[in-house]
């Protein structure tokens, strides 16, 4: 494949602070229909990939191409315009409002929560939201207040709040963290399902859920690519074996 055919295209990707390099000429190819799943130890530059990648933090030097469209010169926001959609670790999402009115706000014709609560909320939004509740599990809690949602329901409902840009790469920082159980393998069949027509890379701690979800599994260590593949593969490889359990 050439790296144009790639959804996005990541070559010798560098940042440093103040001389330490957190990404060191990283590489990384990532299809269309694909999901992805970055694992590593705790300092190995995960959040910081996707930090880079979304524009909140700036390259030092090296490459990222979303769709063939140079992005390491573009501000945050316009990544977002061209269909880059980031969620991080802690859940922010509008707590006092019901779970339709934060999926609502977030539908890219007002694209800031005034904008959003100004416009009428027409039919296109409506049966957006429906699709998109359905989608996360919350239909029936349409009319509640997000903050009385479980801790997992509001990871959904933020993933949701992406999901009504339909974004053509999804970027998630380990949203199973304080899961149940059950919500766990929920969001496992969730990741499945929303990563058709779209990419979507997950960083997740958790073995026996990347087990479950990923189509390829790239393995970081101290800012660099350390393996890639399978997760069988990955598992059995001696590099990665001896980073896990030399720490």
């Amino acid at each position: 494949m050439s790296n144009t055919d790639f959804a996005l295209a990541v070559e010798d990707l560098t940042v440093s602070f103040d001389g330490f390099k957190a990404i060191d000429a990283f590489n990384l190819y990532i299809n269309t229909n694909e999901l992805r799943v970055i694992i590593g130890p705790n300092g190995a530059g995960k959040t910081t990939l996707l930090d880079l990648i979304c524009g909140r933090t700036k390259a030092s030097a090296g490459s990222i191409k979303f769709k063939n469209t140079e992005l390491t010169r573009m501000a945050e926001y316009q990544r977002v315009r061209l269909g880059i959609g980031r969620k991080f670790q802690t859940p922010s999402i509008y707590e006092n409002l019901t779970v339709f009115q934060n999926l609502e706000v977030s539908f890219p014709k007002g694209r800031t929560v005034m904008g959003a609560l100004a416009f009428k909320c027409d039919d296109e939004v409506k049966a957006r939201v429906q699709v998109v509740a359905e989608d996360i599990f919350l239909s029936d809690r349409l009319d509640l207040e997000a903050g009385l949602l479980s801790h997992g329901q509001k990871q959904w409902l933020e993933i949701g709040m992406l999901l009504m840009q339909s974004p053509e790469l999804l970027l998630l920082d380990e949203p199973i963290a304080g899961m149940s159980a059950r919500e766990r393998d929920l969001t496992a069949e969730l990741l499945q399902r929303i990563c058709k027509g779209r990419s979507v890379i997950v960083i997740e701690h958790d073995m026996e859920f990347v087990k479950r979800i990923a189509h390829k599994v790239t393995v970081m260590h101290q800012g660099k690519l350390l393996a890639e593949g399978p997760m069988a593969q990955v598992q059995a490889d001696p590099k990665v074996i001896d980073v896990y359990l030399g720490h």
